[in-house]
This record gives C-alpha cells, sequence and structure tokens, in this order.
C-alpha cells in the first residue's frame, strides 16, 4: 500500500477509479459455466467444469506404469545395494580403513561383463556393483518406454525429443574414446 501511495503522488494525474462489483443473480446463468458445458472434448483429454485436464484411460496407464517403474526401480537397486553392503561388511567390516592411498574401482567392475563375471564368481562387491547398475539402468528403461509409447501413439514431437534425450544418455554411457 506504500508504494502505491508513493506512486499516486509521484504521478497525480492519474485519476482515482472505482471498482462496483454486483453478485451475481440466481436466476442468471454464469456465462463461464455454460462455454465450459459447451465445449467440445478434444482428443487429448476432456475438460470438467473446474477447467482441469482429465487425462485418458491410455494416458493413466502410461503415468502409472511409468511411475511404478522409477519407484520399484529404485527400491529393487536400494535393496540390492544394501544386501551387498551388508554381506561386504561381514566380510570386511574388521580390516582397518586405509586411507593414505586412494584406490580406484578394480577394472573388473567398470564393465557390465566383469560385474556379471564378478558375480558369478561371489564376490560382495559386485553385489554392490549391481545395485549401482540397476539404479541407472531405472531412467534408462523409462526413457526407452516412453519412446516406444510415444511411438505406439504416434505423438511425433515426443518421440524426436525422446529419441534425442535416448541418444545422449547412451553416448555418455558407451561413447568415450
Amino acid at each position: 500500500m506504500v508504494y502505491f501511495d508513493l506512486f499516486r503522488r509521484s504521478f497525480p494525474l492519474i485519476p482515482k477509479s472505482e471498482v462496483v462489483v454486483e453478485p451475481l443473480q440466481l436466476s442468471e446463468p454464469d456465462s463461464d459455466i455454460e462455454t465450459l458445458k459447451q465445449h467440445p472434448k478434444n482428443t487429448n483429454g476432456a475438460l470438467n467444469l473446474h477447467k482441469n485436464i482429465i487425462k485418458s484411460e491410455n494416458e493413466q496407464k502410461f503415468e502409472n506404469l511409468l511411475s511404478n517403474l522409477l519407484k520399484f526401480g529404485v527400491l529393487i537397486a536400494s535393496a540390492v545395494v544394501l544386501f551387498g553392503g551388508i554381506i561386504y561388511l561381514v566380510h570386511h567390516g574388521s580390516e582397518p580403513a586405509k586411507y593414505q592411498v586412494f584406490r580406484g574401482e578394480p577394472s573388473q567392475f567398470r564393465s557390465l561383463n566383469g560385474v556379471v563375471k564378478a558375480l558369478l564368481a561371489g564376490s560382495d562387491r559386485a553385489i554392490i556393483q549391481l545395485g549401482l547398475l540397476l539404479l541407472v539402468a531405472t531412467p534408462i528403461l523409462r526413457i526407452v518406454i516412453s519412446f516406444f509409447t510415444f511411438l505406439k501413439m504416434r505423438n511425433w514431437k515426443f518421440v524426436i525429443i525422446t529419441l534425442l534425450v535416448l541418444t545422449s544418455l547412451i553416448y555418455s554411457l558407451v561413447g568415450r574414446a
């Protein structure tokens, strides 16, 4: 309110105006509601009286699929990492930590083949790596499912966008020189 008074004092030539609002009579139809009732339903969803978009059954199934994929993918990956961490601590928990020298990840854990071979050999660290791979694979799988869903729906704009995202993800994972 202070800013408005300061503005009013700075520009005294602007006349004051008043707005009078009269209540809607019960017998008068509300033009907005009548317009919405007469509005044709579009193919992407219908409009209800509160101007919310109601999604079609296919769109709701698609959203539920992606939501469940992300939810359960993260939960499963977390459970695998936790299980591998517990096994690792049972076997190596009493060993003293050596922070004087940094040792990177062993070469066997730097590729998918190496992780699978170490997992089959019974390595507890391979279980942790498998959980991390599942965690990385979850959003990639979401993008792949989205791509094929948009392709099936013939929504070309989202097909191209999803393909670009998928291409950049794949390049960032395997395109190192």
